[in-house]
């Protein structure tokens, strides 16, 4: 068994918990209430780990792995009393009585600290329950004050109490044009700089992005967050599909790090799905592996607002699902090597990691996407992520050079050093991108 143990913080935190769990409880035939499995909806042939995700008691109940964490307890009395009431271990669901309001330093240093020791008890408690723990998978959101400064102070304190073991992060970054808060920029920029400390491998996306994917691919002209969080349910999904599903290539999570992070500060992902397609155009769509290889390099298909054509790839992970055979991969691959839109670094020749799993994407009945026999998700390492970070940097330098809004991180508690510190790690991650996507001849003259 090899268990991974699911971190929620903040809003959007649970929020995307929220459409996670309905989407793994489906795919493993589990009741909503965790009381057993649905036996139409199971396959007798194909292997079902469900223990990565749910601990089974001896009563019979699946329990999820996971621990919910907000300072205020409005989004978390949602899953309380929502209709995953009776799935969640009641001590899971951890909230407080105030809110961080928006303020990184409220998460970090007052608020967030009070109620740290109680969720880091409960990591715990799930860690000791597992036989191989594979790692942690932390969901939250960079821009708000609770996303970025309790993730944060949690994520330092795993990293003392569990060393080495592997953690992902699925980071919601502030969005070009789109905003929730004024003070975004500052969240973003503290809170990141623990994804870049204590973090293997971090998958970067933001709602416009992910808006314009449900409105083009979709038909959704006014998407909700519920419409943005399944189509990110469904990268999860995939990425963990080779630990829970038989395959002809598996992939676990520390091949990720292996296979992704050339340098340990240069871990930040891209992330794109394929097909995203509506059920009244699903059926008219060929949807051969070429054709979601092809998809999923497309420019418009990243979960996050950057030109993948600006930059260069380092390495992509690319997992296929369901009625996939390896030569069509195979091939599939030498197609988009020979693309001129996308380039590789001169000193990465081979570029790709594929896994190859049976069994083929769950979607839920009341769900938006239509359903197809095979999926393809792609993590790919790129230097055109780097326009993510630029866009972040910019908003930080405006604000901060009139010291706006300051005072309210400092009366926390913060030193206003932190925020020049902050900055220029991330001035420093900028060139380092820029660095790799230099040639080799470049760099030697």
């Amino acid at each position: 068994m090899r268990e991974i143990i699911n971190l929620h913080v903040g809003q959007a935190g649970v929020q995307l918990g929220s459409s996670c769990w309905r989407l793994l409880t489906h795919e493993h035939s589990i009741s909503s209430d965790g009381a057993g499995r649905v036996p139409e909806r199971r396959s007798e042939e194909s292997i079902d780990n469900f223990h990565t995700f749910f601990s089974e008691t001896p009563s019979g109940r699946y329990v999820p792995r996971a621990v919910f964490a907000d300072l205020e307890p409005t989004v978390i009395d949602e899953v309380r009393h929502g209709a995953q009431r009776s799935l969640f271990h009641p001590e899971s669901l951890i909230s407080g009585k105030e809110d961080a309001a928006n303020n990184y330093a409220r998460g970090h240093y007052t608020i967030g600290r009070d109620m740290s020791d109680i969720v880091m008890e409960r990591l715990r408690r799930a860690a000791e329950s597992s036989e191989n723990l594979q790692g942690f998978m932390l969901y939250h959101s960079v821009g708000g004050g609770t996303g970025a400064g309790f993730s944060s102070l949690l994520l330092e304190k795993i990293s003392n109490d569990f060393g080495k073991v592997p953690k992902i992060g699925y980071s919601i970054f502030s969005s070009p044009n789109l905003s929730t808060c004024v003070v975004e920029p500052y969240n973003t920029i503290l809170g990141s700089r623990s994804l870049l400390e204590h973090v293997d491998v971090d998958i970067v996306m933001d709602n416009e992005a992910i808006y314009s994917l449900c409105q083009r691919g979709l038909d959704l002209e006014r998407p909700t967050y519920s419409n943005l969080n399944s189509l990110i349910a469904q990268v999860m999904s995939s990425m963990t599909a080779s630990l829970r599903f038989e395959g002809f290539l598996n992939i676990d999570m520390c091949e990720f790090q292996t296979n992704l992070v050339p340098y340990p500060r240069i871990h930040f992902m891209l992330t794109s799905f394929a097909p995203i397609i509506s059920a009244r155009k699903a059926y008219f769509e060929p949807l051969r592996t070429s054709d979601l290889t092809k998809a999923a390099f497309e420019p418009e298909a990243a979960f996050a607002r950057c030109d993948p054509r600006h930059g260069q790839y380092m390495a992509c992970c690319l997992m296929f699902r369901g009625d996939v055979v390896p030569t069509e991969v195979v091939s599939s691959m030498a197609k988009i090597k020979q693309s001129k839109t996308v380039r590789f670094v001169d000193w990465s020749p081979t570029g790709f990691k594929c896994g190859i799993n049976t069994q083929p994407p769950s979607y839920l009945a009341d769900g938006d996407l239509g359903k197809s026999m095979r999926a393809l998700s792609m993590i790919a390492n790129t230097t055109a992520i780097a326009e993510v970070f630029a866009a972040g940097n910019f908003k930080f330098d405006r604000m901060y050079a009139k010291r706006a809004f300051v005072h309210w991180y400092v009366g926390e508690g913060m030193e206003e050093g932190e925020f020049s510190e902050a900055r220029e790690e991330f001035a420093a991650l900028e060139k380092d991108y820029e660095e790799i996507g230099l040639s080799s001849d470049e760099m030697n003259n």
